[in-house]
Parts: structure tokens; C-alpha cells; sequence
């Protein structure tokens, strides 16, 4: 092997580098600002510590304005997000995750696209008692946001559902062994002691000063690519031959999040470095995690995530570190086939006579509407399902493991609260996503969740005039440049620049392989539909047999393709 020298970048290290610093292995004085009676909120540099144990600090926007004139602080809640590794929960921990919306949080839960569960509006007085019931039923918040491995992704995969256990499985131990060893969480909420006269705490795989950034891993098992693997720091592939699994193709250096009008900022897509065997998936992690702690940019956070270290670095010499670190060389990557990323609606049979259902649940968002009881719906279901539920990378849910003779049950109660798998709706509303955003996301400058249902009722008339109902389009919003709804990966994406503003992107590929370009920036409704009604008319009449929306305005010449992040601004 060779023997390149790699740098870090230089620079000062940032503010969030000496919070850490300070913090005495993400404790920091939480202790004590969690107890504070005064103000509903936390200092800065707590807030920043905070996100190491699942929870972000927020306030209620629409309220802002009216609070600061009565001169009233603003009002604070806390954003609290699980750590469920491939998204599986029992009907146990729903019923738990529900009575904890209703008791603690705003009465809804938010299913995330990284598949956990997000309760929004838990104030800081009860912050501590949620944590505990979560944990009470082997659930956790650790390391679900924070400069750390966040959720392990997995594909739900219904159909093969023993290669799912095994994959699930892997998502699992990546999840745990990528986990901080401080005991700050345990100490913080649940009440363990701190002993006296123990040997100095230490993180052997991420150190004192953690990670410069988030670092996300996921799975997935073609031909779904519903968990966008190659928008991941670090993406397997599984490769499965005669319903064996072989082992993972390796991508690493995906991510999406980019800064408006910063062009060295970008999304990018993972590339892949080789192959690996199942047992060798945790070594690897952890390593590829240990070049990111060693070489990641600690002065500028907006560069500091892995995709800047392999671009920065060279795909070729971050393999070499690599393999030097792990004493063993990756074999050549295997073939494999994407053909979609969305989810597969309704009932389908999977092994062992199982069935598994999946809903649409519009912008992941699990409530009780004025005339759809999501939320009762699937509380009732989970009071007699004997399988489990999946949250998938799209914010749905599948009610999964469903035997035969509980089938009937099920869906019984999926007609009495008027559940729906959205097939009644158009193909473009069913293959939407979208964050949060306003309200509750200080980051938003434009709404995304409340306002995508809107936008899609009106494009769906476009959709429905051209005879285009059923064709798939894959359309994501985010209320800012971060990328949680991974916006650069939609066939049609909007990004939030100002209230009612938004830049448009086109013609990524369906199966998650392309980033898109931008096509119009900080353009409104009006000019979004009048593209649109030029736009998808020609797809209509002139797409080839197969074609997707994405690869036809490619072809079309309507947008150049991005084929590599570094010309997502070009």
C-alpha cells in the first residue's frame, strides 16, 4: 500500500469544537439548566450539547412575534428524536411513543425520513420523565442528533423479509457498537450514579471532541433503494445471491446538506470503494468513522461533513487509510439493480404466510385530522397487532408481520378509521416528502410540511390533465439547504429561500443515483405551476416507453445532469 500523507484542514477551530472541549464527554452544565426554573430554555452552548442526547432545543415561531411584543420569552419546547435502528418498533413501543405525544408533546408524532420517531412541543420540565419512559420501553434518544453516527437506516423490504432480519440485524450492531461510551446520558436522565474514584472516562473510537459533523450510515437491499443509499456519509448494498446474503457493496461519502449561495457547499452522492463480507460491515464503519475524526474540517462546521473529507482527500487515498486501518484489503464490488425508491402501498404477502400493510402518512405526520383518525387508527391497531410496525425512509408506516388469521382484524380496523394506503391518490402525492420546517425548525425559511399537500393539490391538476395520475414522480420540499427531506435526490425538489419562496431543481434520477440541478431560483407559486404546466405536458407526449420524469428532462435538454456534486452548481 502506499503511504500518502493526509492532512486535516488547518484553521481555528470552531465555537462547537471548544463546547465539546468543555463539555466533559457531553455533560456540560445540562445538569443544571434542565432544573433552572426561570426560563422554559437552555444556554447555547447546552443546546449545542443536547442534540448528543437525541433533542434539539425549538421554539414556536407562529408565536414568536406576538410573545416578543407582551415581552415574554420565547416559546420554548424541545424537538425529542428516537434512535430505532431500521426503523422497527413493537406495538408496544407505538403505544408508548403515542401516549407520550398526547401527555408530553403536541399530540402528534413526526416520522422522520432517517425512520424514527420526532415528538415536537415536550417542555423542558418534562423532558426528563419522557426520556425515562422511553427508555422503559428499550428505546433511547442517544446519539439521534449530535456531531455522532445517527440512526442506522435499513430497508423495510416487506417481501424478503428473512433478508431483512439478517440486514436489520446488521443495522442493529452497527448502531450499538457506533455509539458514544460516555455515561453522560445515563447519568443525565436515567438516574445512574456517577461512581467515585473510577479510571478517567475516554471514547476510544470517537474521542473527546467527537465527530466535525453527523455522520450517517444505510442500508439497502435492491432493487429497493428506498433509504437513498448513495445520499449516506457511509452505504452498504446488500448483495443477496439465491436468497443468500453475500455481503455489502461499500459507498461512502454521500450527504445532502449544502448552503444557499456558498458553492463550495454541495450534496453529494456516495461512490463505491468495494465489497465487504457481513462480519467485517462493524470493523469497517468504525474505521471509515475514525478517518472522518482524524481528518474532518473542525474550523468551517458548513464543510465539515465526510463527503468534503473524501472530495477533499481523493476517493483513492481515503480507501488506501482505510485498508492501512483495517489490515485487509475490500474485494471488487459486486453487480447489483436498483429500480425504485418509494414504497410499495397496501397489502403485500411476504414469507412465512405474513402479510404486511403500508400507509401513506402525508409529510410523516401522525395525527388526528378533522376527518381522518390517523392517529386513534393505529393506536387501536397497536393495542391487538402481534407483529411489528416499520417506518420507512418516505415517512410511512407498515403495520408488518401480520399473520393470516390476524389479517381480517386488521383490516377491519383499517376500514373503520378510514386508514388509507393512498392509492386513491396521485402517484406524484404518494412519492412526496417533506421536513418539518416551519413552525418548529429554527433553520426554516420557508414552509415545507404544511405547505407541499397545498402545492401538490394544485400541480395534481396538471398531473391529471395529461394523463399522468399514475406515473410515479418523485417531488420533496425542505424548508432550508440541510437536506432532511433530501431534496437534491426528488425528481422535482424545492428548497426553501424566504416565506413563500423557493429555488426549483429537476431531473434527478428515480432510482436515487443522480442529484438533480437547479432549474429556477426564488421563484413562488404562481411561476412553480406555470414551469409545471409546461413542463409535464411535454413529458407526456414525449417520454419513451419507461421513461421517468427525471431522465426525461435530462434528455429533454431542460436541465444538464449532475453527475458528481461538484457540478451541482455549475
Amino acid at each position: 500500500m502506499g503511504n500518502r500523507i493526509l492532512k486535516a484542514p488547518e484553521g481555528t477551530p470552531s465555537d462547537v469544537e471548544r463546547i465539546k472541549d468543555d463539555s466533559n464527554y457531553l455533560r456540560g452544565t445540562l445538569a443544571e439548566s434542565m432544573l433552572e426554573p426561570i426560563s422554559a430554555g437552555i444556554s447555547d452552548d447546552d443546546n449545542r450539547l443536547m442534540k448528543f442526547h437525541g433533542s434539539y432545543l425549538q421554539d414556536d415561531r407562529d408565536l414568536r412575534n406576538e410573545r416578543q411584543k407582551q415581552k415574554l420569552e420565547p416559546a420554548y419546547q424541545f424537538m425529542l428524536r428516537v434512535r430505532l435502528p431500521g426503523g422497527v418498533a413493537t406495538p408496544a413501543q407505538w403505544l408508548v411513543m403515542d401516549d407520550l405525544a398526547q401527555r408530553n408533546g403536541n399530540g402528534t408524532l413526526k416520522l422522520t425520513t432517517r425512520m424514527t420517531f420526532q415528538m415536537h412541543g415536550v417542555l423542558k420540565w418534562n423532558m426528563k420523565k419522557t426520556i425515562q419512559d422511553i427508555h422503559a420501553s428499550l428505546m433511547d434518544t442517544i446519539a439521534a442528533c449530535g456531531d455522532v453516527n445517527r440512526n442506522v437506516m435499513c430497508n423495510p423490504n416487506p417481501e424478503q423479509s428473512e433478508i431483512h432480519t439478517e440486514v436489520y440485524e446488521w443495522s442493529k450492531k452497527l448502531s450499538e457498537h457506533l455509539l458514544p461510551r460516555t455515561r453522560a446520558y445515563h447519568e443525565l436522565w436515567l438516574d445512574e450514579e456517577k461512581v467515585a474514584g473510577t479510571a478517567e472516562e475516554a471514547e476510544p473510537m470517537y474521542g473527546p471532541l467527537y465527530l466535525p459533523r453527523k455522520f450517517k450510515i444505510g442500508i439497502a437491499v435492491p432493487p429497493s433503494n428506498d433509504i437513498d443509499v448513495y445520499s449516506q456519509d457511509l452505504g452498504f448494498v446488500a448483495i443477496v445471491e439465491e436468497e443468500k446474503l453475500l455481503g455489502f457493496n461499500v459507498l461512502i461519502g454521500g450527504g445532502m446538506g449544502m448552503s444557499h449561495g456558498d458553492k463550495e457547499t454541495y450534496p453529494q452522492l456516495g461512490k463505491t470503494i468495494g465489497f465487504c463480507t457481513p462480519d467485517q460491515i462493524v470493523e469497517l464503519a468504525e474505521k471509515i468513522i475514525t478517518i472522518q475524526r482524524d481528518y474532518g474540517n473542525r474550523s468551517e462546521r458548513k464543510n465539515a461533513r465526510f463527503k468534503y473529507t473524501v472530495d477533499r482527500l481523493g476517493l483513492e487515498a481515503v480507501k488506501e487509510e482505510l485498508e492501512n486501518r483495517l489490515g485487509w484489503t475490500l474485494q471488487d464490488a459486486k453487480p447489483y439493480h436498483f429500480d425504485h425508491n418509494g414504497d410499495r402501498y397496501g397489502w403485500v404477502k411476504g414469507v412465512k404466510g405474513k402479510w404486511h400493510y403500508t400507509l401513506f402518512v402525508e409529510g410523516g405526520r401522525v395525527a388526528d385530522f378533522e376527518n381522518y383518525k390517523l392517529m386513534t387508527g393505529l393506536r387501536e391497531i397497536a393495542k391487538v397487532h402481534s407483529g411489528d410496525f416499520r417506518l420507512t425512509a418516505n415517512q410511512n408506516v407498515i403495520i408488518a408481520n401480520v399473520p393470516q388469521k390476524m389479517k381480517k382484524q386488521i383490516d377491519q380496523l383499517i376500514a373503520e378509521y378510514g386508514l388509507t394506503d393512498g392509492k386513491h391518490y396521485s402517484a406524484l402525492r404518494r412519492s412526496s416528502m417533506a421536513c418539518v420546517a416551519l413552525p418548529t425548525c429554527g433553520l426554516a425559511m420557508a414552509e415545507a410540511e404544511r405547505y407541499l399537500p397545498v402545492l401538490i393539490d394544485k400541480i395534481e391538476r396538471i398531473v391529471d390533465e395529461n394523463g399522468l395520475r399514475n406515473e410515479e414522480i418523485t417531488i420533496r420540499m425542505t424548508g432550508c439547504p440541510n437536506g432532511c427531506a433530501r431534496h437534491a435526490l426528488g425528481e422535482i425538489g424545492f428548497i426553501g429561500k424566504a416565506p413563500g419562496k423557493y429555488n426549483m431543481y429537476l431531473g434527478a434520477a428515480f432510482d436515487g443515483s443522480r442529484l438533480s440541478k437547479m432549474y429556477k431560483e426564488n421563484i413562488g407559486e404562481e411561476e412553480i405551476l406555470n414551469d409545471l404546466r409546461d413542463i409535464l405536458p411535454r413529458y407526456a407526449k414525449e417520454r419513451e416507453d419507461g421513461e421517468h420524469f427525471g431522465d426525461y428532462v435530462v434528455r429533454a435538454g431542460i436541465i444538464s445532469a449532475t453527475t458528481d456534486g461538484t457540478n451541482f452548481h455549475n
